[in-house]
């Protein structure tokens, strides 16, 4: 009910606002236009993403200045802290980033941030900045109809920050002459009283803007022909500081929980920082003008002393903040505990891993290896093995052998309660995550909805064979008891050397044990039929039996080669390019039966 006010509100206002004032129309034109800009910025940037950013996220946030100094080149870079709250989030979904390293991107984009209030009072006011804006515009217009992603996002770049310039250029012009009809001074409140009520007005306007940027530029302009006080102005920025945490609260709306505790986490930091500063504000006034002096500026240049005030509001914040990262995550983690999640329900997929394709593309990856972690379970007990005993080093011809009962279990229960939903889920995503990917990216998402289905098959063909292996595992005929012991042995060691793959880190040895464990199934393919052969005219086992024995071999390999292919795709480390050279020099299955031909 409230969302369906707030908007047509707004409208009257602003409706309101043009019709008793010009100059408040070209106000309110410079906020849109600079709004517009940054929206530009984003759509350029996010232009140049490409399926390396795990890679480069992992060498760029393993450690504590590692993650500010990420933090600090993205917002300078993209001049907007939102954003790259927004993106991080997206990174926390996706699983690329942990939770210390996504608190150590959003405090150094904090202090980058800063870098736009410097620019905007030491540059953006001195100059002409309109005369920069128009050829920006008419370049980055051109590059933005042009076929080439990087043209385009370099066109939206462009595009961006001549909106961005020309919406501060309309702000302080509408500010200039707005004097002429009412000087906002006469508003001003000074004490405590008008901090308060000013840091208010900061994190309103920075709610309703959804960007602190806007609002500092507002400030700034207003600021530098005296239609605002330094005192008031400086309470609007300890309240643009504060109010642009609601970017991170929406984006993390959508996200998984690590994703809410870090937007938890901007909010204590920012809060606390805005409290301390409010009933320190004295104190801090003090220290801007002693740095003020120390830099050369002068007494009355309150504009670059308010970007002093910024910038000592975010760097004092961090300072403070980062020997305290650990006791923040154990407050967020307690205020926030991990929802229990059903096995069947997806732990990756949410709306905010949608923000980048490479986001969207791990954690499409991760919910697929979640999904194979659900099977491997299936698949183990359908084969009468326990988990653990796949897992260990122990023979796996000893475990098969081990006379006992067989496991019971129901596959198509399992099968509906632990896969069908979960895969539902994959495919529904990927459908919606493919559109705006680069066609290497859709590749590899094609990949991955390949070893999603590879999954599937393998734990239908184990529930085919599953009825006669739990037969004949407890027959009193020790031939095809013997060859039903086989395929679970060697199903089993599949199993496990995927495993010893996944957790390998060499990626040429993960290509080889690929390769070794495609010449051992069309080795022991071969090895079957003479087997069957031998056993059926030796008489030791009966034509039902051999017919049986045969179609389990059969879905034995299927099962086998599945779980290989989907082994390729989801345990093979490095980037896309990296992944495709691999794939490239890896045998395939004719190759493999080749090869063991001439071996024969």
């Amino acid at each position: 009910m409230l969302k369906k006010i707030i908007l047509p509100t707004m409208l009257v206002i602003l409706a309101y606002g043009f019709w008793i004032s010009p100059n408040f129309k070209e106000i309110a034109a410079g906020v849109a236009i600079f709004l517009f800009g940054m929206f530009s910025l984003e759509e350029g940037f996010r232009a140049f993403t490409g399926g390396t950013l795990e890679k480069v996220l992992r060498k760029s946030t393993n450690k504590m200045w590692k993650s500010l100094s990420f933090g600090f080149t993205a917002a300078t870079i993209m001049q907007s802290s939102s954003l790259v709250s927004v993106i991080t989030i997206s990174f926390l979904s996706a699983g690329l980033i942990g939770l210390v390293q996504g608190m150590g991107i959003i405090f150094g984009a904090n202090v980058g941030t800063t870098t736009g209030a410097w620019l905007i009072a030491g540059f953006g006011l001195k100059v002409k900045i309109s005369a920069y804006a128009m050829p920006m515009l008419v370049f980055g217009v051109v590059l933005v109809f042009q076929k080439s992603k990087s043209l385009k996002g370099f066109g939206y770049i462009l595009a961006g920050l001549g909106f961005l310039f020309l919406g501060i250029h309309h702000m302080k012009e509408g500010f200039e002459t707005f004097q002429t009809q009412i000087n906002l001074t006469d508003y001003a409140m000074e004490g405590f009283a008008g901090l308060l009520v000013f840091t208010l007005i900061g994190i309103l306007a920075t709610i309703i803007m959804q960007s602190s940027h806007a609002t500092l530029v507002l400030v700034i302009t207003a600021l530098s022909v005296q239609q605002l006080t330094y005192d008031n102005a400086l309470a609007l920025v300890i309240g643009a500081n504060v109010g642009t945490t609601i970017t991170a609260i929406l984006g993390s709306l959508t996200s998984n929980t690590d994703g809410k505790r870090l937007a938890l986490s901007d909010v204590l930091f920012k809060v606390s920082a805005g409290i301390v500063f409010i009933l320190m504000i004295n104190q801090i006034t003090w220290l801007v003008d002693v740095i003020s002096d120390i830099i050369g500026l002068a007494p009355t240049d309150y504009t670059l002393k308010l970007a002093v005030f910024h910038t000592i509001f975010n760097v004092a914040g961090v300072i403070i903040m980062i020997p305290l990262v650990n006791p923040l995550v154990r407050l967020v983690t307690r205020l926030m505990p991990d929802k229990t999640i059903a096995e069947a329900e997806p732990m990756y997929l949410n709306e905010s891993a949608f923000e980048l394709p490479d986001t969207a593309l791990e954690s499409v990856r991760k919910e697929t290896v979640h999904l194979y972690e659900n099977a491997f379970a299936i698949i183990a007990h359908g084969l009468s093995l326990h988990r653990h005993d796949i897992l260990s080093e122990d023979s796996l011809e000893d475990i098969a052998d081990k006379p006992g009962k067989p496991m019971s279990i129901d596959m198509d229960d399992e099968y509906d309660n632990k896969i069908k939903d979960l895969y539902s889920e994959i495919v529904s995503f990927i459908s919606k995550s493919s559109l705006n990917m680069s066609e290497q990216q859709a590749d590899e998402l094609f990949m991955l909805r390949a070893a999603g289905r590879d999954i599937v098959e393998a734990i239908k063909d184990t529930k085919h064979m599953h009825g006669n292996l739990v037969q004949y595992i407890a027959s009193d005929n020790q031939y095809i008891r013997e060859e039903y012991n086989k395929i679970r042995a060697g199903l089993g060691s599949v199993m496990r050397r995927l495993e010893n793959i996944r957790k390998d880190e060499d990626d040429m040895g993960e290509m080889l044990l690929m390769d070794v464990i495609k010449l051992e199934m069309e080795e022991h393919d071969r090895m079957v039929n003479d087997t069957i052969e031998r056993l059926i005219r030796e008489g030791r086992i009966t034509a039902r039996m051999a017919t049986s024995l045969m179609n389990d071999s059969a879905y034995a390999y299927d099962v086998a080669r599945n779980l290989v292919q989907m082994g390729e795709v989801l345990f093979t480390k490095g980037d896309s390019d990296f992944k495709a050279a691999l794939r490239s020099v890896q045998l395939d299955e004719d190759d493999a039966d080749e090869i063991v031909n001439l071996q024969h």
